[in-house]
């Protein structure tokens, strides 16, 4: 057995599994699948984990193989409208934990970049929500909103929180995901800036694990603002504070020592009773991007093993999980949903996620074929997802592809250095009414 067809028996293990036993993945327990129709709980869930961007009928026609028995519309609603978002997230969680990629290590540290992205969702104006408008002119849109947590390096994604747009809030959903993260301890923490705040830290110093964090320039507002930095452009430095909400004295008359704050979401470890400071360590390093700017980092990497150098890779290995939304909305095809009720939408996220996963565990195990060419050569992973979508996919059940060769042909020359400006449209979910082919 080849190494893709082990991954398709485990997702379809793990599928059967939860099959057995429905009652926590469906609405109504007691009677959801409870009678035998063509569409069965693994059935839907298989179907849609290998849906792509076509229209719903397309949908089905293709996967049923155009046979004149297929299930209609209607039936598929009504399957799968009796099975919680929660069951593809329980799907995802399992999958991923069968393939942590433990081995997949920077001078020993796992590295998980965390960052968030806007989805487009039908329009709908009655959702409070998730609905936005802007101007009277303006027809409005509805957005959720995804928080994950991307393994650098492993290239797979490791958790996600899914928000309402309105109700959008980074900080909480990356304090929840370190909270309940169980992976090894020699664990980095990546983020952008706007997600430079004191709780963030404190959740990550508490569970024994490490960060590094953008944070705005000494010479702006923000989390580095008051502190004892040394008058220079280059510098990397410890600074250790106690962080408290207390305003006596004693905490005003130094600052070198003290940062305070009346807010209540401050810290979360703070109790004015019981702990009332909160003491913290860490360095500080600022060097130059170009010849008048600067970037500040935050992190608590012991200098002793990471230099400057090494904390600039790590941070700019954080595009990774940049380049991996792209992958997963316009490659994996989570722009296009084939419903406009959110529960459904959340269905088709955590399947396109968990597509993405059984994606990449199969293609970073893929040989690639050694090219004395002008270019280092890495695998074409848009091809690489045609290839393991059809894998999945009940036409290959007849005669499996030899996914591992398919793969290793679709090659593209790396080329460092290339860029291209982002490019921001205005906010809408692509039409019901046009699904590419």
């Amino acid at each position: 057995m080849s190494f893709s067809e082990e991954v398709k028996a485990t997702l379809w293990k793990l599928i059967e599994e939860m099959s057995s036993d429905t009652g926590s993945f469906t609405v109504n327990p007691e009677k959801d699948f409870k009678r035998k129709k063509k569409w069965d709980f693994s059935s839907v869930m298989k179907f849609i984990i290998s849906m792509e961007g076509k229209s719903l009928k397309d949908e089905l026609l293709k996967y049923f193989e155009y046979s004149v028995d297929h299930p209609s519309n209607a039936s598929f609603n009504q399957r799968r409208a009796q099975i919680k978002p929660e069951a593809f997230e329980h799907l995802f969680n399992e999958f991923t934990n069968h393939y942590k990629g433990d081995e997949n290590l920077y001078h020993g540290y796992k590295l998980i970049a965390c960052d968030g992205s806007d989805i487009n969702i039908a329009r709908n104006p009655n959702d409070a929500e998730t609905y936005f408008v802007h101007s009277r002119r303006d027809k409005g849109f509805n957005q959720l909103h995804l928080n994950a947590m991307y393994d650098l390096m492993g290239r797979t994604y490791t958790d996600a929180i899914i928000q309402p747009a309105r109700l959008e809030n980074e900080n909480k959903a990356f304090c929840d995901m370190v909270d309940r993260y169980e992976g090894n301890k020699k664990t980095v923490f990546i983020v952008d800036r706007g997600y430079e705040c004191y709780n963030n830290i404190a959740h990550v110093n508490e569970h024994g694990m490490h960060y590094v964090f953008r944070a705005k320039d000494v010479k702006s507002t923000g989390i580095l603002s008051g502190l004892r930095l040394p008058d220079e452009n280059e510098f990397d430095v410890v600074i250790k504070i106690q962080l408290t909400r207390k305003c006596t004295n004693e905490v005003l008359n130094h600052p070198e020592i003290y940062k305070c704050s009346h807010n209540k979401e401050f810290l979360d470890y703070i109790d004015l009773k019981e702990r009332p400071f909160y003491p913290m360590e860490f360095r500080v390093l600022r060097f130059p991007i170009t010849k008048d700017s600067y970037e500040c980092i935050i992190t608590n990497l012991p200098a002793s093993e990471f230099s400057v150098n090494d904390i600039k890779e790590i941070y700019g290995m954080r595009w990774g999980i940049e380049t991996s939304f792209r992958e997963l909305k316009y490659a994996i095809g989570m722009t296009c949903f084939h419903s406009k009720k959110v529960e459904y939408i959340k269905q088709e996220i955590w399947a396109r996620m968990l597509l993405y996963n059984f994606c990449e565990v199969i293609t970073t195990h893929v040989t690639k074929k050694k090219c004395e060419r002008k270019h280092v050569y890495q695998v074409n992973y848009t091809i690489a997802i045609h290839i393991c979508r059809y894998f999945i996919s009940k036409m290959a059940e007849k005669s499996p592809p030899d996914v591992e060769a398919l793969i290793s042909r679709e090659i593209l020359p790396v080329r460092p250095g290339r860029h291209d400006p982002r490019k921001v449209n205005s906010q809408k979910a692509v039409s019901f009414l046009y699904r590419a082919a």
